[in-house]
């Protein structure tokens, strides 16, 4: 088999998002597989540590070019500093990373493997007669060609190694003796791409080894065209799944078993504060948009506390109707209304020697605000139906996605309550205000839906990548998440597309209003959206707050705000 060009290559790209001062605030698995190196979140990586000398003053120019001027560099050539066994070339772009105000705070430095195409255009350039296992053979992960008769013409060294078949037992043979794989009868992706010319990125495919074990592989496929661009072959990279997964290096958690991520600087703020505010027995206040993570953060400052190994009670003011809340938090006696058949005790007697977290405060009716208030001056309460006084031995945290100074404005909250609940005010950031974040929090959400549905996808595409950064994501954190679950569903390789996305609920250009923003009468598109989502869930209230991104208690008073209970 003569020589020929070569077309789409199929390696999937890697990306490295740095600070101004260099220190790593995100990086994709492909990014730590092409740099052979741990790429951990808040490290400081010096470029010297990435290029070789040659390479290194164009780096380091583009870098400086991005920072100062916002100017994007691309299709950089560089080849790796640190000692390998496999020649690695790579090619590289550098843009500026923008944050909220559209100032320059990093810069995003997305590689893709060149070394492939380096070689084979190397073969090209010598001409019929000389066998492409030559220029091959030290590529660190496998390749095969096949001509237009499916048969194989070239089996470099990894292929060998990780299928356990010689060159001699492999060279001449159909691809299909070879690898018996559990797509060559049926969606091969090589058969596809020498249909359509098309290249296949990164996709899963079970063979078997010379030895029968079942081995998974990630595999690339690419058209081998002669001078009239005419297909006359195929080549197939490939690497055992094993070792294409990076072992993952867990993104910052904080603290304990409660998964806080962020290296943003607004998160910074809030983390740094943790440990002083989980010292104090003062009472906290966490106020923020629905799925901002509100309950993980009371979590954390329980978790710091004194009183860890106290109990941790949650209670929604918002999931019960007003008749039976006081109910829930004080407790009963036996007769205290129709229906108490038994004494009850309360979340405040069962959050003893530990923490009460009352979510979305911000819902309590003014007679239930009147009654906390108390509660939380006094440090005694009363089971409903009874004098006696039971001693508060719980510290109390508070969290609502309502703007509580215009609650107060409008009548709704009492000022007196919120100043007794603000001792310690927690505002945490929309998704939208901390986008640096995102692509730690793909990761981390990657790694467990892996779990959960045993799959093993790697990440994202580099398009998806900067589609969820652009998104303005209304629901927040769990929007992202479910999003990401919605994907794992309908993924059947290695890396998320675009296609396997749900349609997102607002256009990528328009921010959602904060919670800060003067008074609005009720939006007639929101109520429009919640009436679809019910309408698409069948009326199942749970289905439609997941459809759209927000908590089944939140769904529930923006019904009872607009009317639609």
């Amino acid at each position: 088999m003569g020589p020929h060009d070569f077309h789409d290559l199929p390696e999937g790209d890697g990306v490295l998002i740095l600070s101004s001062q260099g220190v790593i605030l995100a990086a994709t698995l492909q990014a730590e597989r092409l740099l052979r190196r741990r790429l951990t979140p808040g490290q400081t990586l010096a470029l010297a540590e990435i290029f070789t000398p040659e390479h290194l003053s164009q780096a380091e120019l583009a870098v400086q070019e991005a920072l100062d001027a916002g100017t994007l560099r691309s299709n950089l050539l560089a080849r790796l500093c640190p000692e390998r066994e496999h020649v690695l070339y790579l090619k590289y772009s550098v843009a500026p990373l923008h944050g909220p105000a559209n100032e320059i705070m990093g810069v995003v430095l997305t590689f893709h493997d060149d070394t492939l195409s380096r070689s084979w255009s190397a073969w090209s350039d010598f001409g019929p007669g000389v066998e492409p296992d030559a220029f091959f053979e030290h590529l660190d992960r496998g390749v095969f060609v096949v001509n237009d008769r499916w048969r194989i013409t070239a089996f470099n060294r990894r292929a060998r190694e990780i299928t356990g078949f010689t060159r001699e037992e492999a060279v001449g043979r159909f691809c299909w003796e070879v690898f018996q794989a559990d797509r060559c009868k049926r969606g091969c992706f090589l058969r596809a791409t020498l249909e359509d010319g098309a290249s296949r990125r990164n996709q899963n495919v079970r063979i078997y080894t010379k030895s029968g074990e079942p081995l998974d592989l990630l595999v690339s496929t690419a058209a081998v065209k002669n001078k009239r661009q005419a297909i006359v072959g195929g080549v197939e990279t490939f690497q055992s799944l094993g070792l294409a997964l990076v072992e993952e290096e867990k993104p910052p958690v904080i603290p304990g078993d409660v998964e806080i991520i962020g290296l943003s600087s607004p998160m910074k703020r809030l983390l740094a504060m943790l440990p002083d505010v989980a010292a104090s027995e003062a009472t906290v206040v966490l106020e923020g948009e629905s799925g901002t993570g509100k309950d993980l953060f009371a979590r954390a400052i329980h978790l710091k506390s004194r009183r860890a190994k106290g109990p941790f009670v949650a209670f929604n003011c918002s999931a019960l109707v007003e008749t039976l809340i006081e109910s829930e938090l004080f407790g009963h006696v036996r007769g205290a209304f129709t229906g108490a058949v038994s004494h009850k005790v309360g979340r405040f007697e069962l959050a003893r020697g530990g923490t009460l977290f009352l979510d979305e405060i911000g819902d309590l009716k003014p007679e239930l605000q009147a009654k906390l208030l108390r509660v939380l001056e006094t440090r005694v309460f009363e089971r409903v139906g009874s004098t006696t006084p039971i001693p508060l031995e719980a510290r109390v945290i508070a969290a609502t996605s309502r703007n509580l100074a215009q609650e107060v404005r409008r009548g709704r909250f009492r000022m007196d309550l919120l100043y007794r609940l603000r001792t310690v005010p927690f505002l945490l950031p929309p998704l939208r205000e901390r986008k640096e974040d995102i692509p730690l929090l793909v990761n981390h959400f990657l790694a467990r839906l892996n779990r959960i549905y045993r799959k093993n996808v790697r990440g994202v595409d580099p398009k998806v990548m900067t589609l969820l950064q652009q998104y303005s994501w209304p629901g927040n954190i769990r929007e992202l998440e479910r999003t990401l679950e919605h994907a794992f569903v309908f993924v059947k390789g290695a890396i998320i597309s675009r296609e396997h996305l749900p349609e997102l609920r607002s256009p990528l250009s328009r921010p959602v209003a904060p919670q800060a923003a003067p008074e609005e009468e009720p939006s007639a598109s929101e109520v429009l959206s919640i009436q679809k989502a019910l309408r698409k869930a069948r009326g199942k209230r749970e289905a439609a707050a997941r459809l759209l991104g927000i908590s089944r208690s939140s769904l529930w008073r923006k019904m009872k705000d607009y009317g639609m209970l």
